[in-house]
């Protein structure tokens, strides 16, 4: 598939995706990536923005997500530069597409929790003495819904999970957390098999003393939960709690340290970005051609 034959599919179908283009093109994700690029006759609009992600699998734990692949395939425009505003018009559309989906999603997620909790005897402590956030895409406005596979169980989800984080005083029982996390559990089936939802919960329960434990952002685990106490936003239950955390993150300087792991991801985005277009990258690309292939974008969130 040359330049050429992708400008004429631009021109008679419009704007487009990456994914609907690989659809038509029917060429490998990364080799259309880089023809596009390439190619000046083409317009590049990426919708959304890009955020920091903590990975195992990249030199100094920070990249930026989406990793290169899926902001091509879903969160990038492509159209002919000599129609602009057909490009602009379409790329409004997506983004009010993104972000109806992170809607639906928050509105879920909080939905989900309230509902759970309101089932327990002790709902009503619960919601006084823990606070019940949420992370990941959905805190950037920037959830998608396209199909993939769960990984414990390989059934196909509705594309960003719903990272909620619930985290009680120190002075809650602990009969009532455990009471919390068996039904937060089994609505977490529900949600994944219900051909109504196929939505992924990836849920942490823990308490005031293990965030005190984890502030000190010394092993990739603790930088995870740091990384997502500090971009949560509060979904319900105690307010006071959730300030409590908020005050901690800033406290220890959690913000700052976030900053300077994500300059280091832009940093080697931009690297990534242009040692894969390099006419002689073909198969050398190396530590940076995990940041096009990444695994899905999603982690632990302890």
């Amino acid at each position: 598939m040359t330049e050429e034959d992708i400008l004429r599919i631009l021109e008679h179908d419009g704007p487009q995706t990456g994914a609907e283009l690989v659809e038509q093109t029917r060429m490998e994700p990364l080799a259309l990536w880089r023809a596009c690029r390439g190619c000046a006759g083409i317009q590049f609009e990426i919708i959304g923005r890009r955020f920091l992600r903590l990975d195992r699998a990249v030199e100094g734990y920070a990249r930026l997500s989406p990793s290169i692949r899926r902001e091509f395939l879903t969160y990038t425009l492509l159209g002919l530069r000599s129609r602009s505003g057909l490009v602009a018009e379409r790329a409004a559309q997506l983004r009010q597409e993104i972000a109806r989906i992170s809607r639906f999603k928050l509105d879920l997620a909080r939905e989900t929790m309230t509902s759970v909790v309101s089932e327990l005897a002790e709902g009503q402590a619960i919601m006084a003495g823990a606070c019940f956030v949420i992370a990941g895409d959905v805190t950037y406005g920037m959830s998608h819904a396209v199909p993939r596979p769960e990984a414990s169980t390989g059934k196909m989800v509705r594309g960003s999970d719903l990272d909620i984080i619930v985290i009680g005083s120190d002075e809650l029982r602990e009969g009532a957390l455990e009471a919390l996390d068996a039904a937060v559990y089994h609505r977490k089936h529900y949600l994944l098999v219900h051909p109504d939802y196929r939505e992924e919960i990836d849920y942490v329960i823990k308490r005031m003393a293990r965030v005190r434990e984890q502030l000190a952002f010394d092993t990739f685990k603790s930088m995870v939960a740091c990384k997502i106490m500090y971009e949560g936003r509060y979904l319900c239950g105690s307010e006071g709690v959730f300030r409590t955390v908020k005050d901690l993150v800033e406290e220890h300087d959690i913000p700052g340290q976030i900053a300077r792991l994500e300059a280091q991801a832009v940093e080697t985005r931009g690297l990534a970005e242009r040692s894969l277009l390099e006419p002689t990258s073909e198969g050398c690309e190396g530590d940076y051609r995990n940041l096009f292939y990444t695994r899905e974008e999603g982690d632990e969130i302890y």
